[in-house]
């Protein structure tokens, strides 16, 4: 199922929506469905925003993510990896135990598959339905409200979720059963990432020629190189603004779940392996919380291109 959506003709005033993880994507998602009219429960490991957020109109603070599962039977998780979801899920004070039966949990971070399809098994021994549900579209997409969701799960799960993922996204494609939606957002991260590879070294050896990178971007974007990654990530590289979108750490983490699901399968990707390599120079530099397009600086940096043939 592939949908196009449009929060302006949405209200879900009757939806009491739990929401943990209110960080970078997860905060301005979480306002969109206030906005669309839910009751939000909201918890985070950080209070601040916890704080900032529960003075908003229909949006009060949980003490803990059992606090939220005891409050409400629709939970949306916007954690930063794999194993914070295993945490707030399983953990102390965690959902396991205090969700009601017949809840639904959306994970709608980037997860790794093989738990992802394990933790949707443990739940439903307790009848609670998961659905994993990854989006592209970075900071601005989040607040935009214009985020792709490719979501894995039950067909009544899916339409179940659908009036909020409708809130939440542009576009809403229902890949299969759990775990799909994490397969693709691999596939996702792995052709971005390449794809900020590709415009770094590109806008880099068309500075290094002469040319006027900025011309040099404008010219391509009217052909078959153009993307939405030379258009966004290529202009940020020319003006080496870096503020996070989406952190070089958060690709790296996605590059490398991309990796370990290839191994479980026997698959080689070793143009993935050595962007991730550079975004894990990048980190140890400490820029790891630039946005991911300044990878571009890597290039800056003559060490890192000492594997040309």
């Amino acid at each position: 199922m592939s949908t196009n959506t449009s929060s302006n003709t949405n209200n879900l005033s009757d939806y009491k929506i739990g929401f943990i993880g209110l960080g970078l994507m997860g905060k301005p998602m979480c306002l969109n469905l206030q906005k669309a009219g839910a009751e939000l429960i909201v918890h985070n490991r950080s209070q601040q925003v916890v704080h900032e957020l529960s003075q908003q109109s229909n949006i009060t603070a949980a003490k803990s993510s059992a606090d939220v599962a005891s409050q409400t039977n629709i939970i949306i998780l916007m954690l930063s990896d794999t194993n914070a979801l295993e945490t707030v899920i399983f953990g102390d004070n965690g959902l396991f135990d205090s969700l009601q039966k017949g809840s639904l949990v959306i994970d709608m971070g980037t997860s790794a598959v093989t738990k992802t399809r394990a933790f949707a098994e443990k739940l439903k021994t307790i009848g609670i339905d998961y659905i994993d549900a990854p989006v592209s579209g970075g900071e601005l997409g989040a607040i935009n409200a214009s985020l792709v969701i490719m979501a894995g799960g039950s067909d009544v799960s899916i339409e179940k979720a659908k009036p909020i993922f409708d809130v939440l996204g542009s576009s809403l494609v229902h890949i299969g059963d759990v775990g799909t939606g994490q397969i693709t957002k691999a596939a996702n991260q792995v052709i971005v990432g390449l794809n900020i590879g590709a415009v770094a070294e590109a806008l880099t050896l068309a500075k290094q020629a002469g040319a006027d990178v900025a011309k040099v971007r404008e010219a391509l974007m009217g052909g078959f190189a153009a993307s939405r990654v030379l258009e966004l990530h290529g202009q940020r590289m020319i003006d080496e603004t870096f503020k996070p979108g989406g952190k070089i750490t958060t690709q790296h983490k996605d590059l490398t779940q991309a990796l370990e699901l290839a191994a479980e399968y026997d698959q080689s990707l070793p143009a993935t392996k050595l962007n991730r390599s550079l975004y894990q120079n990048l980190i140890n530099d400490g820029k790891g919380e630039l946005d991911h397009s300044a990878l571009f600086l890597a290039y800056k940096q003559s060490r890192l291109l000492q594997n040309d043939d």
